[in-house]
């Protein structure tokens, strides 16, 4: 379409504000306005940092009502230290605890990023669920060193969804992988 050069300023001006109206619009719908924002440092991770970033990546990916975020000067909710042992988390409220990324599971074959979204898992209210299946996330070490998909499935998801959503209470307690190693 061919504009008088008089008016083509004035459209591209319209075009671009009505732009600057609808793209927040639309990208401000696709976030809820109550989401939970869980902050978590993982400083003292040692070399599973990046593990833990991309852990908490893929729950940012699947779930809508908690954002994982990492914490920028201050306290976090919660803190990723490594160790020699079993991955492990104590979860002292929903969003909130330690996770241990233990030197253990990695060095017998487990896949660091699932270790971080497993244990991250708890800290958002999921319990271990010893299926034995790569699919499920919370199966744990009870899928075996080669699983290493690192999402969670339809049920993890959705009950993560329903704990942020209403403001699930949960107590206070420690998930070990190592009593299953034991085995």
């Amino acid at each position: 379409m061919n504009l008088p050069r008089t008016i083509r300023p004035v459209v591209g001006l319209l075009i671009a504000f009505l732009v600057a109206l609808v793209v927040p619009a639309a990208a401000g719908a696709a976030v809820p306005e109550n989401v939970r924002v869980v902050t978590y440092d993982a400083s003292q991770a040692a070399e599973f940092r990046d593990a833990v970033d991309a852990g908490a990546q893929v729950w940012n990916e699947n779930v809508q009502n908690v954002r994982l975020e990492p914490a920028s000067g201050g306290a976090a909710d919660v803190v990723v230290l490594a160790d020699d042992g079993w991955p492990r988390a104590e979860v002292i409220g929903l969003g909130k605890g330690r996770v241990w990324m233990g030197r253990q599971a990695v060095n017998e074959g487990h896949d660091t990023i699932r270790i971080a979204a497993h244990e991250l898992g708890h800290i958002l209210g999921l319990p271990d669920d010893r299926t034995g299946l790569c699919e499920d996330l919370m199966s744990g070490a009870s899928a075996g060193p080669d699983c290493d998909n690192p999402k969670p499935n339809p049920d993890e998801i959705a009950e993560v969804e329903r704990n942020f959503a209403g403001g699930v209470l949960i107590a206070p307690q420690v998930f070990r992988e190592d009593v299953l190693a034991t085995r």
